[in-house]
């Protein structure tokens, strides 16, 4: 109980720094566009967005903050990189203010790395008035998240599947106090991935409460929305149906789909100095190519549902701290995940689903920054690329590439093929292994033994340099 005192919102505090702060400041009205404070953002909340370079709202905050802290559900669409959770996120925090509550908020996200970038985002926004968040992400010890979950923090961040497993598991917690439920890339969270997940969360939370669901693009699924028991809700929509933004120069290279590794190193070579996130269709194919590139002596991590959480979380903050250039990903990174110096996007395999292009473009020309995106379209993709136009509302241009020059690297592709195959066969014997220890193959670096083991053999592998064939 002092515990939680002594973390509880003080009120009476936090009304005297805002009325010394409207004294001590007369703040110069921006001129043009609509700043924050004139969307209703409390003073506290708008000097929380300035230290984070907030300088003016976007679009989609301009339309849904006003709605929001009017007591209204909200479903809002706009494109991806335009600030969404700060849209959902400053209207939270300012009812938390006004009514300090434990387990006040929870916002279900579909990926676990989505949740900790709005976990982020909360604690960044929310550092001043002290607001305590709680991530609850699958492979991560339920043990500690259960200790966590038992201060009662004010704001839970989840994915939908660990946090039902802590609703039936964990003695003591329960979310019948709930005051908001935040659905982010609700799309994905409402559709059949999470289907009976989402139902058992809506029957143990208060229906009275405010319910906000987001994302780039919304399926037609209304009988779902419905169930989600949105009250009244006003749609904040910003873009078109579904748009990709202005900014980014949206690219597709026809290709035969034996030459897609060598059209890759090709591109990686012509764009060096850029940082790439490179999607590939399976767990299996990211890490493959992950091998493949790294062998070439091209500094990539992969990114996918395999790894532990850990090592998925390692992988991102290399890639976040520019010391790895190419992150190889599986769809896991092509939702909300904001990282600001993303160069180029490749579809390396084109995605199935033609929603999924719009969200794995958007990692890249975010937030009025440029960007560029090249979809690879092998023989067998002709039609789903064809449904990718339709849905954008776009005829892309073909990417130039010299194909003799392409050719050239053949041999030291297939070299470097070989290679990785020998390395994705021992990571998965290490696997089936019973005390191996947990390796996920997680990052390229370990390719480092199985050049050991092939040393004296048949390949002798240079980094950057090409092979040489061994005795």
């Amino acid at each position: 109980e002092n515990m939680a005192e002594e973390h509880e919102i003080n009120e009476t505090e936090i009304n005297a720094i805002n009325e010394e702060k409207a004294e001590n400041s007369n703040e110069e009205e921006t001129e043009g566009n609509t700043s924050f404070k004139e969307l209703g953002v409390t003073g506290v909340l708008c000097e929380a967005c300035d230290l984070l370079g907030w300088k003016r709202p976007t679009k989609i905050q301009v339309e849904a903050i006003p709605v929001a802290l009017e007591g209204r559900d909200v479903i809002g669409l706009a494109e991806t990189g335009s600030g969404k959770t700060g849209a959902f996120a400053l209207p939270i925090l300012q009812s938390l203010l006004s009514h300090p509550q434990r387990l006040h908020t929870l916002v279900l996200t579909p990926t676990r790395e989505l949740a900790f970038q709005i976990g982020e985002q909360f604690e960044a926004l929310g550092s001043t008035i002290g607001v305590k968040t709680a991530v609850i992400v699958g492979g991560i010890d339920m043990m500690s998240q259960a200790l966590v979950l038992a201060k009662k923090p004010h704001v839970v961040i989840a994915t939908p599947g660990r946090l039902v497993d802590h609703l039936e598991n964990t003695k003591g917690f329960n979310l019948r106090a709930l005051k908001f439920l935040v659905m982010d890339e609700a799309d994905r969270i409402l559709n059949m991935d999470f289907e009976s997940e989402v139902d058992k969360i809506l029957k143990v939370i208060p229906r009275d409460r405010r319910t906000f669901l987001f994302s780039a693009t919304m399926t037609k699924k209304v009988q779902k929305l419905q169930r989600a028991a949105l009250k009244d809700p006003v749609k904040c929509a910003v873009s078109t149906k579904y748009a990709t933004v202005d900014k980014l120069q949206q690219y597709y290279i026809f290709i035969p789909a034996k030459y897609k590794d060598c059209y890759l190193v090709s591109i990686l070579n012509e764009l060096a100095g850029n940082s790439f996130i490179v999607f590939c269709g399976t767990c299996n194919n990211a890490q493959r190519v992950a091998l493949l590139l790294r062998n070439l002596g091209i500094t990539a991590v992969p990114l996918h549902g395999q790894m532990s959480q850990s090592k998925r979380l390692g992988a991102l903050n290399k890639f976040k701290s520019k010391s790895r250039s190419v992150l190889l990903a599986t769809d896991v990174a092509s939702r909300g995940l904001d990282i600001p110096h993303v160069d180029c996007v490749i579809n390396f395999d084109i995605p199935t689903h033609s929603k999924d292009y719009i969200h794995r473009v958007g990692r890249t020309a975010r937030a009025g920054r440029s960007g560029k995106s090249i979809t690879f379209v092998t023989q067998y993709d002709v039609e789903l690329f064809q449904r990718i136009e339709a849905l954008i509302g776009k005829k892309l241009p073909a990417f130039p590439t010299q194909e003799e020059e392409v050719m050239m690297l053949v041999e030291r592709v297939n070299e470097a093929q070989r290679f990785a195959r020998i390395e994705m066969k021992e990571q998965g014997e290490k696997r089936k292994r019973p005390r191996g220890g947990e390796d996920d193959g997680d990052d390229a670096e370990q390719s480092s033994g199985v050049r050991k083991k092939v040393k004296g053999g048949r390949f002798r592998g240079g980094k950057g340099g090409g092979f040489r064939r061994g005795r």
